[in-house]
Order: structure tokens, then C-alpha cells, then sequence
């Protein structure tokens, strides 16, 4: 039986994962343009697939219906919004993802692009390599109020990495862990009130049609002039053109994205120097990747055998 594995990292850091494939049976298809698929090369490679391993690129109506015999969608990763949860349902097909893997990497990532933002660890060293020995003045993360926008395990995992740096917490998270919320001592607030009261806002909330472009025109324009945003979570959260207007014009401080509406990402942002930007890499580590990796293909496993295909 064959597996579609259509994310281009899949296996490259280690081979575990492909092994338990094959240990049980199963034949990994591997991308072999090594990048992002279209939904016209993804149909292409569906022939005899009963099981996909997918990355970020969009699993579609019309590759779900395409075939009779896919019955398992394995997401390696979080976000579920390139998947057509409708379809699969309707079809019978059994969609799974990795919610633990990632979260101390993207967790780590985030805490690591405050400091950067802050510290303007990029933007000197930029000056450094165009020759200008030219220091930033920068600010301490001490003392600042940190505005999270979803308390789920990556919220959660941040707030524990920040604890030590003396910050205050503001939180908006329509599902709260109040016991959580309680020993952690974090506000909870509306979305205005924390954008308009915190000094660095961070994203950890899914992409659905309420929450695309939660972040606009109207929320960049209620943030402090001194305020940093960060993006850590998925694509289209922000609107990246009110976005660009908001840091040319020096309306808000800064900002770090590393999840784009289009990847790759060839915007406008690339101009700025108040930005940070990086090639969606929250889960880009080592360990995570790996544990990752098995944990797409065990669920995969799994729901094979819950419809007794294996």
C-alpha cells in the first residue's frame, strides 16, 4: 500500500519514520520536487495512495474526492487549515495531526525573536557586514507586558519561558485553563485591551475564517507606537499590506513573522529593517522534527487500522 509523504522535509533529517513505514508494510511515495506541492502535482502522485503524510500545502476537495482509496490524512504539524476538513468527513477520511511535537520549538523560537526585536540582534549585525560600526540602543525584555493571543500549548509553554524575565501577562483565549491562568497570574482581557496595553503581542491561535486577518488596519492602529508583534503561529492572521504601512510609518516598533499567506513569501516586508523574517521554521529543529515524523506516522498507522485497511 502506498503513502503519499508530500511534505519536502519529511525523512531528511532522519530516517526513523520511514522505516516504521516500511517495518509495517507500508510504501512511502516521497516528494520529488523538493518543495511546496500544487494540488496538480499532488493529484498526480495520488495513484494506488491509501494514506497521506501532509505538510503545509493545501490538501484540497478535489484531490480528497479524487481518489476512493485515501482514508487517512496524517497533518505533520499543528494547523488543520490546508486540509478540507469538510471532504474528509464527508468522504470517510480519518484526519490526524501532531499538536505536542512542536510546541517547546515554537515556543523557544518566539521567546528568541522578542530578544532579537528588542536587542536588534539582526539589524546591527546587517550594519556590521555593510561595514558600519553602529550601535542600536535597545530595550529590556524585564519588566515588559507580554500580550498573548491564544492559551493553548504553545501559549502556555511561552509563558512558562518568560516567567523568569519579570514580565506581566495578558491573555485572550476564548477556551481559558483557569487553573493555568490562575498560577500564572495572567489577565485575562479582550483582543483590544491587550493590544492596546502590551508592549510585545505574540499569535499562537489556529487559522479559520473568524480569526484571518485578526490582526488589521484597525488592531495595528490600536498597539502601542513602542508595541513589537510576533507570528509564530499560521499565515493570514495578519494583514501583511496593513502590516508593511504600520512599520514604514513607524507606527508600531517592530515585528518578526514566520508564517506567511504565501510561501515563499516575496512581499513588500522584505523592504523594512524593522522586521525579522524567517522561512517558517517554528518547528525547524532537530529533535522536534524527529518526533514529529514518527508521531504523523503512527497516527497514520493508526487510522489505517481503525478502517482495517492494515
Amino acid at each position: 500500500m502506498k503513502i503519499l509523504v508530500s511534505s519536502r522535509s519529511f525523512g531528511k533529517i532522519d530516517s526513523e519514520a520511514v522505516k516504521i513505514l516500511k517495518d509495517n508494510g507500508l510504501e512511502p511515495v516521497l516528494n520529488p520536487h523538493g518543495r511546496k506541492l500544487n494540488e496538480e502535482e499532488l493529484l498526480n502522485l495520488l495513484d494506488g495512495v491509501v494514506g497521506i503524510i501532509a505538510g503545509t500545502e493545501e490538501i484540497t476537495e478535489k484531490i480528497i474526492s479524487n481518489t476512493n482509496q485515501l482514508k487517512v490524512i496524517s497533518r505533520y504539524g499543528v494547523g488543520m487549515d490546508n486540509v478540507d476538513l469538510e471532504t474528509a468527513q464527508r468522504r470517510g477520511v480519518l484526519v490526524y495531526n501532531t499538536p505536542e511535537a512542536p510546541t517547546v520549538a515554537v515556543a523557544e523560537l518566539t521567546l528568541s525573536l522578542m530578544l532579537n526585536l528588542l536587542k536588534k540582534i539582526v539589524k546591527v549585525d546587517r550594519k556590521i557586514r555593510d561595514n558600519l560600526w553602529k550601535p542600536e540602543i535597545g530595550n529590556l525584555l524585564s519588566g515588559k507586558t507580554i500580550g498573548i493571543v491564544g492559551l493553548g500549548r504553545i501559549g502556555k509553554k511561552l509563558v512558562q519561558l518568560l516567567e523568569s524575565f519579570g514580565v506581566k501577562f495578558l491573555a485572550c483565549e476564548i477556551n481559558p485553563d483557569n487553573n493555568f491562568v490562575s498560577d500564572h497570574k495572567i489577565d485575562l482581557v479582550s483582543l483590544e485591551t491587550l493590544l492596546s496595553k502590551s508592549d510585545i503581542i505574540s499569535l499562537h491561535i489556529p487559522l479559520t475564517k473568524q480569526t484571518r486577518h485578526i490582526i488589521g488596519k484597525k488592531e495595528l492602529t490600536t498597539m502601542k507606537e513602542n508595541a513589537i508583534l510576533i507570528n509564530t503561529a499560521r499565515g493570514g492572521l495578519i494583514d501583511e499590506e496593513a502590516l508593511y504601512t504600520s512599520l514604514k510609518d513607524n507606527k508600531i516598533a517592530g515585528a518578526a513573522v514566520d508564517a506567511f499567506e504565501e510561501e515563499p513569501y516575496t512581499g513588500k516586508l522584505k523592504r523594512l529593517d524593522n522586521v525579522i523574517l524567517t522561512p517558517h521554521i517554528g518547528t525547524y529543529t532537530i529533535e522536534t522534527r524527529r518526533q514529529m515524523e514518527i508521531e504523523a506516522v503512527n497516527n497514520l498507522i493508526h487510522g489505517l487500522k481503525e478502517v482495517k485497511v492494515l
